[in-house]
């Protein structure tokens, strides 16, 4: 049975919305946006399905969508199947020997094959790759440090097989986007003496963008985006008002780690970072093909 006939109404709201996409498509096409893609937006079944199709829809109309994904949760229910004990430090995954083998499994396996399978289903072309392929993510172990309140003695924290970029290697993902490819790329990272490290998603995606020269950087989170004492969505700000809010203490918590990634990816040439709220439907459309956008964008340029 076919569907029910729009409307004229309908078929006009759709033809508005139509038009108004129609000069960010001509201002953003052959540049590309790095997209993190995680939370809520990755383990919803319908939200996978919507995000799938604006990716697909993003490189139709001429965008070349590099995606960087997470898998932290996937990871954890990983591990209590195997009945394998992990903690956290500050939010951080301690990952030992063994940890890292299932970190790496599920994300650059099962986890990232779901995704690169969701996009192709949707029309687009992705093949899905770790920091690994091509030496993608040359990573070295993260050092972390805690000041004791008590004595005032800073120590180093040891996570383990926790990681950061050490160099990016982009000439892997420009023959990608020669090949009108969409790359979906799990965070794990290869040492120098060949060793497996587990990176943080959001600062994966900042240091790619940052190495491929992406026109954006888009953040998917499970949050409004950054939000103003009384609980405001901020919709925009430069990395002067970003500094400003962390010292009077208004971004806390998990924005405070996304942000600064943020404001590295700027530094490096980035032009703009966005924050969007991924439990939205269709958010990276809203963001990319309307006037005012949705979540937090932060860049140097004047509105």
């Amino acid at each position: 049975m076919s569907d029910k006939p729009l409307s004229v109404e309908e078929q006009l709201a759709k033809a508005r919305t139509l038009s108004e996409a129609l000069p960010y498509m001509h201002r953003f096409s052959g540049q590309t946006f790095v997209i993190k893609y995680g939370g809520h937006a990755m383990g919803d079944e319908q939200l996978s399905h919507f995000f799938a199709r604006d990716v697909a829809l993003m490189k139709q109309v001429g965008i070349n969508p590099v995606i960087v994904h997470g898998g932290g949760p996937q990871i954890g229910s990983m591990l209590e199947r195997l009945k394998i004990n992990s903690s956290f430090i500050d939010g951080l995954r301690v990952t030992d020997k063994e940890t890292v083998e299932i970190a790496e499994m599920v994300l650059s396996g099962s986890l990232n094959k779901k995704i690169v399978t969701s996009i192709n289903s949707a029309g687009g072309l992705a093949v899905g790759l770790s920091g690994k392929d091509g030496n993608l993510i040359e990573a070295q172990k993260l050092n972390r440090t805690k000041r004791d309140p008590d004595s005032n003695i800073e120590r180093i924290l040891d996570l383990g097989f926790v990681g950061e970029p050490r160099r990016i290697n982009p000439e892997i993902l420009e023959s990608f986007e020669e090949n009108n490819l969409i790359p979906v790329i799990a965070p794990i990272g290869i040492g120098s003496n060949g060793q497996t490290f587990n990176i943080n998603a959001d600062t994966a995606a900042g240091h790619i963008a940052a190495a491929i020269g992406a026109t954006k950087l888009i953040m998917m989170t499970d949050v409004e985006g950054v939000l103003d004492k009384n609980k405001k969505l901020i919709n925009r700000l430069t990395p002067d008002e970003v500094r400003k809010l962390q010292k009077d203490g208004t971004i806390v918590g998990g924005m405070i780690p996304k942000l600064e990634t943020c404001l590295f990816a700027l530094e490096e040439g980035v032009e703009s970072a966005t924050i969007l709220d991924g439990r939205i439907p269709h958010v990276l459309l809203l963001e990319t093909f309307t006037e005012h956008g949705v979540g937090t964008m932060i860049t140097e340029a004047t509105a």
